[in-house]
């Protein structure tokens, strides 16, 4: 095995002398999206097939670390994992001061304040000294605190849409995605807390101490999230309808254009381009003057 240095002398690629730990969530709404997305970077699980709280992964100096969401946060600023990729609201819910490097794009939801349809209340400062039913109590909390408006939080686990309606509850905070569930439960939002998704935290020290391994694994999981919705169209082209494709042809930094070894008439032109736009681009492309056409999917996309 090779020494491997940077220049300014710490060691490199194998020779590092530590690992990182990565915690991800061991079950939930965003836990199967997080593994696709592993999977994907190519930080697959070598050990997915057994009932582990601990994981290879084919780079030696990364292991990955299975929790339950809410204790993610905690793990990473403690220490125990190096980084963690679980909700911001699970962030602002432990209230642990963690650096969030990435966000994800997925597990998109928001926190909302919520009373029954028939309710006398319609702003927050209606719920004076109500109850509030919640799976964020610290959340919760804060954002009555900032209000100045005193409150009873009750702390729930579940269904939390059914307390006012039991009547444990005279409003609720809960997370909320299309507002689907909020109206078959006859709930009618009054305030939105905070916007959520899915991010990549990091402990402070440990970005000190391994940022090479943690800035890896962020550019990773950064190229799979940044290639969602693009594919590659790669195209031959005449020079004289050279002009005309490329006014026709989007792409992120516009098309590139190459030399045809075979043909002296002929260039070819790759560009990438969102996958909505692909249907109406071929038949553009081909009155254009292009032809030749092929469109591919891209796994991972670095910039």
């Amino acid at each position: 095995m090779s020494n491997t240095t940077t220049d300014k002398g710490r060691p490199t690629g194998d020779d590092l002398p530590y690992v990182v730990r990565l915690a991800i969530p061991n079950k939930g709404r965003i836990s199967i999206p997080i593994l696709d997305l592993m999977e994907k970077s190519g930080l697959h699980l070598l050990d997915a097939g057994e009932r582990r709280l601990i994981s290879r992964t084919p780079d030696p100096h990364i292991e990955v670390l299975f929790a339950r969401p809410i204790d993610i946060p905690e793990y990473v600023a403690n220490g125990a994992a190096d980084v963690g990729i679980t909700g911001h609201d699970m962030v602002a819910e432990r209230g642990v001061n963690v650096d969030e490097l990435l966000d994800l794009q997925f597990g998109v939801a928001t926190l909302v304040l919520a009373v029954q349809e028939g309710s006398p209340v319609h702003a927050i400062q209606d719920l004076r000294d109500a109850k509030i039913a919640t799976e964020f109590p610290g959340i919760a909390q804060s954002y009555f605190t900032q209000h100045n408006i005193p409150v009873h939080i009750v702390r729930v686990g579940g269904a939390c849409e059914a307390t006012p309606y039991l009547g444990i509850a005279d409003a609720i905070i809960d997370l909320s995605s299309s507002g689907d569930t909020l109206r078959s439960n006859r709930l009618r939002v009054i305030s939105e807390v905070m916007k959520t998704s899915t991010v990549v935290i990091a402990n402070r020290d440990a970005r000190a101490t391994k940022s090479e391994k943690i800035e890896e694994i962020v550019l990773a999981l950064e190229s799979v999230i940044r290639a969602r919705g693009q594919c590659y169209l790669m195209m031959n082209v005449r020079r004289a309808c050279l002009t005309d494709v490329q006014r026709v042809l989007p792409g992120l930094s516009g098309p590139t254009i190459m030399e045809v070894a075979a043909s002296e008439d002929l260039v070819a032109v790759h560009a990438v381009v969102s996958e909505e736009r692909v249907y109406h681009l071929i038949n553009l492309l081909k009155r254009a003057g292009a032809r030749d056409i092929l469109v591919m999917s891209i796994e991972r996309m670095i910039r």
